[in-house]
């Protein structure tokens, strides 16, 4: 059950001076790949297919907050539109076609897919999914900023990179209390005997060792062709 209260999550969102033009850059993340919506959804799907009632508390609640922050992307391009659309600002966004306010279009118009979700039935592997989901948000986030016309619209941006780290620190958690963090099995077939070789695939000037391809954990070939 769902209830929808009139009120943004986190306060009022403000902007100095409408720009259609950043809105239609903020579309990427109302119908876009690293967007509120799909987070929303990948989340609360990924919840259905968890046994461990904590983690799928944590999924919902998440994905709850995530529709909560597509509203408040969406609100942020309602005001960048309202207003303008007599400006040639206007007229050469996507809005002047489709009309103002958010629509689930990426910031290139295409339109948003389920194939930006990414979910499998493990935890581990949903965990470790949602993890990646939040980087790139986060990426996302980082550019818009950098964009931002306003300081109110770089404000709302700001608290809403911010809740994609505190996710990142709440799925890092989660799977840290499966023991499964930094454990790369998971699953039930067991690996074969190469799961601990390295192949030097990529030769010449720049071959580097590290962690990657040392022992303990890996034993580099040189030359497998050989």
């Amino acid at each position: 059950m769902f209830f929808h209260t009139k009120e943004l999550i986190n306060k009022t969102v403000e902007v100095d001076e409408p720009d259609p033009r950043f809105a239609q850059l903020l579309l990427e993340q109302f119908g876009g790949a690293t967007g509120e919506l799909s987070a929303a959804l990948q989340y609360w799907v990924q919840s259905f297919h968890v046994e461990d009632q904590g983690i799928k508390d944590m999924l919902q609640d998440i994905a709850v907050e995530e529709f909560s922050h597509l509203e408040m992307i969406g609100k942020l391009i309602e005001i960048h539109t309202k207003k303008v659309d007599q400006t040639e600002a206007y007229k050469s966004t996507l809005f002047a076609v489709r009309g103002q306010g958010p629509h689930f279009l990426d910031s290139q118009g295409s339109a948003w897919t389920a194939t930006y979700l990414n979910e499998g039935g493990d935890v581990v592997r949903d965990l470790r999914a949602n993890i990646a989901a939040e980087a790139g948000a986060r990426q996302t986030y980082e550019s818009l900023i950098r964009m931002a016309p306003d300081a109110g619209t770089k404000e709302t941006l700001v608290h809403l990179l911010t809740r994609e780290i505190s996710h990142t620190k709440m799925f890092m958690n989660a799977l840290d209390s499966l023991g499964k963090l930094t454990d790369p099995f998971f699953g039930d077939i067991q690996p074969d005997e190469t799961v601990d070789l390295y192949y030097n695939l990529s030769q010449g000037e720049g071959d580097q060792r590290g962690p990657w391809n040392s022992e303990p954990d890996f034993k580099y070939v040189e030359n497998p062709l050989h």
